[in-house]
C-alpha cells in the first residue's frame, strides 16, 4: 500500500509542474504581442542609418535632409563664417555646451567641438529650436546662423544659441564622413 501511495505523490507533483509549465507559456505566449508592439516599425529601424551625398554642396551653401522625422542640416561654410564662429568666446554663449552626440556630454561649445572637420567648413546640426521645437531660418538673425521667427532665438554661424528663449545650441547627431564626400547619420 506504500508503494501505491509514492506513485500517487509523484503523479501529483508531475501534474502540478506540468500545469504550471503549461500555465507559464500560455501566459507568455499572451503577454509577447504586447511587448513586442513596443518595439520601432520596420520603416523607423531602415531609416535608423543614412547616408547624404554632399559633393554638390557649395562653400556658404546648405542642404537639409530629414532624419528620424526630424530636418538635419549640413552647411558647408565659408571662411567667414568660420573665423566669426571662432571669434566667440565660449564665456559668451547662453548655453556652454557642445550639445554633440560625437562628444562627451560635458564638451565646451568652442566652434572646433560643434564643427566634423578640424578646418571647420562642415556643419551638421539638427535642424529643431530647442525652445519649442520649430524649425529656424538659415542664413537669418543677429548673428548670421539661425533665426527662429516663432519666439525670436538667435543661433551663430556654429548653430549656438545667442539671444532668445531657446535654452540651448541646437543639438548635432551622430554622424560622421564615411567617404570624402558622403556623411552618414546615425
Amino acid at each position: 500500500m506504500a508503494h501505491v501511495d509514492e506513485d500517487t505523490g509523484n503523479r501529483r507533483d508531475f501534474l502540478f509542474i506540468a500545469t504550471g509549465a503549461a500555465g507559464a507559456v500560455a501566459t507568455g505566449a499572451a503577454v509577447w504581442p504586447l511587448i513586442n508592439q513596443m518595439n520601432p516599425s520596420a520603416d523607423v529601424q531602415a531609416l535608423a542609418s543614412i547616408q547624404v551625398d554632399v559633393d554638390g554642396l557649395e562653400v556658404g551653401s546648405q542642404l537639409t535632409v530629414k532624419f528620424l522625422g526630424k530636418p538635419v542640416f549640413i552647411r558647408r561654410r565659408s571662411p567667414e563664417e568660420i573665423e566669426e564662429a571662432r571669434a566667440v568666446e565660449v564665456s559668451q554663449l547662453v548655453d556652454p555646451l557642445a550639445r554633440n552626440a560625437n562628444l562627451p556630454a560635458d564638451a565646451p561649445a568652442t566652434d572646433a567641438d560643434r564643427t566634423m572637420d578640424e578646418a571647420g567648413e562642415w556643419l551638421l546640426m539638427t535642424g529643431v529650436c530647442t525652445h519649442l521645437g520649430c524649425v529656424p531660418l538659415g542664413e537669418a538673425g543677429d548673428f548670421g546662423g539661425w533665426f527662429c521667427p516663432c519666439h525670436g532665438s538667435h543661433y551663430d554661424t556654429a548653430g549656438r544659441i545667442r539671444k532668445g528663449p531657446a535654452p540651448e545650441n541646437l543639438h548635432i547627431p551622430v554622424a560622421q564622413f564615411v567617404s570624402d564626400t558622403v556623411i552618414q547619420l546615425g
